[in-house]
């Protein structure tokens, strides 16, 4: 059998890189064109070609939340988004809440509530949180820590970041 085709005479088809796919996204406000290989998460692409390193790589299995972000204001894990797919949407990390140098009020009510230990979770909680609110189905502490439950916080700083986000919620009074 020659090395270029399989048994029962099918032919292995060229292995050559595909090529980099254009992708327009707007992140914190401002939009961005890419050239990217289509097997490129969102979180690389924030990390590694926007330089946005606020938003964080945990366990990079969409299990820890670190790498949550808003898109198109709904909350994701973007180590499991492929890129290409969020053509065209408008994504918000941590570093895009705050407005005129003012912090978002959930950013505010952690520092508050000293919400964070190591920190390294915070940037993913805060945009889960930001979003939880939008949502508005919690209204009780039971229900944000179930809502809020796909963002692991190593450190146990959970009952600050409950707190946090109950100030949170009753500053904004249930706005984004």
């Amino acid at each position: 059998m020659s090395p270029s085709s399989f048994p029962g005479g099918l032919e292995r088809k060229s292995t050559s890189r595909p090529a980099e796919i254009p992708v327009r996204i707007t992140v914190n406000g401002q939009e961005h064109r890419l050239a990217i290989a289509p097997w490129t998460t969102l979180l690389d692409v924030l990390r590694d070609h926007l330089d946005l390193t606020g938003t964080k790589k945990g366990c990079d299995h969409g299990q820890c939340g670190a790498c949550t972000v808003l898109v198109d204001g709904r909350r994701i894990v973007s180590c499991l988004t492929l890129a290409v797919i969020k053509d065209g949407a408008e994504v918000t990390t941590v570093e895009g809440l705050a407005t005129n140098g003012v912090l978002h009020p959930v950013q505010q009510a952690f520092i508050d509530h000293d919400a964070f230990q190591c920190g390294y979770c915070t940037p993913g909680q805060i945009c889960s949180s930001v979003a939880l609110i939008a949502e508005g189905k919690a209204t009780t502490a039971d229900e944000i820590r179930e809502l809020m439950s796909g963002n692991i916080c190593r450190c146990g700083a959970y009952t600050n970041i409950v707190a946090a986000i109950q100030q949170a919620m009753a500053s904004m009074d249930g706005k984004p």
